[in-house]
């Protein structure tokens, strides 16, 4: 058929408009339809093509969409006469001739049927159509899965790169230059840009990412590496034969989406573009109908998941990191410090592809596409989060979990769990998954435990600076006394006729050395006592044992019992709280000289150690010459309230193990072979 289109018809509608509104018009069920179903206007613009028209004619719905059904038909009064009839009848049926992409005609039995406007006049034609009978069966074809008649196709622009298919060509005319133009082949496929896709090639290729997102991205990105070098010289081909018209075709290897597919390149009227279609079974014999079923129900599940999810294309920055990996960059964390530019790049162009409903209620849109954008506000408050996600990725983990916070859409800044879910294999086309939990309740709720924690630990030492009163005064005392007695030597040595000034020197000295004395115990006393927000500071573990010493000395020499210390030199310092740290080592003296003191007969021990383990960790033994723990406590000693002594809390040493929870490290309790208690904890070095 060959519609005559009058010299001042308006020209065809864009082939963007035109494939709205077919997709908004023309129903669903023509894509299953067994007969080609093809709608054009009266100027024969194609409206709509379904896939049985793909089958028939070769031709892919991508590139006939907005094209002149004319240029498939052959020219004759015969052609002419048959557009007269249809307009005047309104309906047609006959045999046409129409050009597969290959250049070969075929007759195909067609109805055609006009459809008009409310003022009467023609506004389209719908035909239907079949290879004529008397030219055979199309080979292959199976009319009941439309799927697997349908080619991927493809529109792509290669604009960009005519400099570089002159450059191929002139390169195809020299001897030994195959490996160089394989790389050149590659390097095109790269550069050519996506225009369009099917939905065909969006189910192979594009996972749940949809046409929108594929346009304007890299060729090379959605095409299986093995044959971009095949796709590239058919590139060059179509764009440097003379025949316009001419196609060109390769069988590629099967790849593991298609078996033994075929593609099919040709240029495309508009300049710097050509189409592709790729021929093919999908490789694992599922069809169409169960693909998209599977797919609804991952959709579904997804959607109402309770957790809030983001699909996330981040391929782009997959072949970014590819390339900084070669360059010899190894720590990535380090060289995003230096550069940057490249965190903002990734908020900025790593786009959101799916969300399901959670995400939208979690941050309060009013539907998807609120929050279907680039990542950069997910992490709008936490930049560091961004910064950590992209580690994760450049180093291959498998997942990254973090609590950071974000901001909903109405300015709340919520707490929440982020859970980052990379793909296994770090190809250029991956999907990243990104689930949010809220837990501000939970942190409020932690927050407060931790502190009454503080409060109790407080409370716990201040009763142990009661405890400690006598010994405390007697510490402070000590100091004192001999600031008197030296003041008052000092004094008589003046009074002299012939003052010893270098005596009284010596005097003040010592008065001073002891006021500072005085002082330190007096400092401990207060930092022992202060209500304050856990502070770690660089910390000396050996300092820690001798300042609490000082706090029980009164007690331990009263008692006449013996202390034995084993303090490892060179010791490396660790980030700690110095207050809690000394808090359990002053608890466990006290618990020693206590039980040391219920003894009437017997050795009065003390041992006191401190090492750096195998693994590295800081380690404090204590153990005294008691009767030890009866064997029923020891599971129970660490519990809150548990105690063996009548006037006990049961407090001290459930705090220690908090304590010690709280740096990282455990703490235990056991009978020591040669009797009594030994207790023992663990930290591990956190470098100032």
């Amino acid at each position: 058929m060959n519609p005559v289109v009058p010299d001042n018809a308006a020209a065809p509608a864009p082939k963007e408009a035109l494939q709205v509104a077919a997709r908004a018009s023309e129903p669903d069920i023509a894509e299953f339809a067994s007969e080609s179903v093809i709608i054009f206007d009266i100027e024969g613009a194609v409206h709509y093509w379904n896939p049985a028209s793909e089958a028939l004619y070769g031709w892919p719905a991508l590139t006939m969409i907005g094209r002149g059904i004319a240029h498939l038909s052959t020219h004759g009064e015969n052609e002419r006469e048959h557009w007269r009839m249809l307009l005047q009848e309104g309906t047609w049926q006959g045999v046409v001739s129409r050009r597969t992409p290959s250049g070969i005609h075929i007759a195909v039995d067609v109805r055609q049927y006009v459809r008009f406007a409310q003022d009467g006049s023609p506004r389209d034609v719908i035909e239907y159509g079949r290879q004529s009978l008397s030219e055979g069966v199309v080979p292959g074809a199976d009319w009941h899965i439309p799927d697997r008649l349908m080619a991927a196709s493809w529109e792509i622009d290669v604009s960009a790169s005519e400099e570089l298919i002159a450059a191929i060509a002139r390169l195809r005319d020299g001897a030994d230059a195959r490996a160089q133009l394989t790389a050149r082949y590659k390097e095109l496929v790269k550069a050519a840009r996506i225009v369009n896709v099917n939905e065909r090639t969006m189910r192979l290729v594009g996972g749940n990412r949809g046409r929108d997102l594929m346009i304007g991205q890299p060729v090379a990105g959605f095409w299986p590496l093995e044959s971009r070098a095949t796709l590239g010289e058919l590139i060059v081909d179509a764009m440097t034969g003379k025949t316009e018209d001419a196609t060109y075709r390769r069988q590629l290897p099967s790849d593991g989406i298609l078996r033994e597919p075929l593609v099919t390149v040709w240029r495309a009227e508009t300049p710097g573009r050509i189409y592709a279609a790729v021929n093919g079974a999908v490789d694992d014999d599922r069809s169409y109908v169960y693909l998209r079923a599977s797919e609804a129900r991952y959709r579904k599940l997804v959607h109402h998941m309770p957790v809030a999810l983001w699909q996330v294309d981040a391929s782009h920055m997959g072949r970014i990191y590819n390339d900084i990996r070669a360059s010899g960059v190894t720590d990535f964390g380090a060289y995003l410090d230096e550069h940057p530019e490249l965190v903002e790049l990734a908020a900025t162009t790593v786009q959101i592809t799916d969300v399901n409903r959670a995400a939208v209620q979690l941050l309060g849109g009013t539907s998807a596409i609120d929050l279907m954008r680039p990542v950069g506000y997910l992490f709008a408050v936490n930049r560091s989060s961004l910064c950590n996600v992209m580690i994760g990725r450049f180093n291959g983990q498998a997942s990254h979990e973090e609590i950071t916070k974000v901001e909903t859409f109405d300015g709340r800044v919520l707490d929440v769990r982020m859970s980052v879910t990379y793909p296994k294999i770090l190809a250029e086309l991956d999907v990243t998954i990104f689930s949010f939990e809220d837990v501000t309740e939970r942190m409020s709720m932690e927050a407060e435990i931790r502190q009454l924690q503080a409060d109790f630990t407080h409370a716990a030492r201040i009763s142990t600076l009661g405890e400690l009163t006598t010994s405390i005064a007697h510490e402070i005392n000590q100091p004192l006394a001999a600031i008197v007695t030296n003041a008052e030597t000092s004094l008589r040595w003046l009074s002299r006729d012939d003052p010893n000034v270098e005596k009284v020197k010596a005097l003040t000295t010592r008065v001073a050395a002891s006021a500072r004395r005085a002082s330190d115990i007096v400092q401990h006393i207060r930092g022992m006592a202060s209500k304050r927000q856990p502070e770690r500071v660089a910390t000396d573990l050996n300092e820690i044992v001798q300042e609490s010493l000082i706090f029980i000395r009164h007690e331990i020499e009263s008692q006449s019992i013996g202390i034995n210390t084993d303090l490892a030199r060179g010791l490396p310092r660790t980030m700690a709280d110095r207050i809690q740290l000394q808090q359990v080592v002053v608890n466990l003296l006290i618990n020693s000289v206590q039980a040391v003191e219920s003894r009437s007969e017997g050795k009065r021990e003390i041992c006191i150690g401190t090492h750096l383990t195998q693994s590295g960790a800081l380690a404090f033994t204590l153990r005294d010459t008691g009767p030890g723990i009866p064997p029923d406590d020891l599971a129970r000693i660490f519990e809150g309230f548990f105690t063996t002594k009548e006037a006990g809390m049961g407090i001290g040493l459930a705090i220690c193990q908090s304590i010690i929870s709280e740096h990282g490290g455990s703490i235990t309790a056991s009978n020591h072979p040669g009797g009594g208690a030994q207790f023992h904890f663990e930290i591990p070095v956190e470098a100032p």
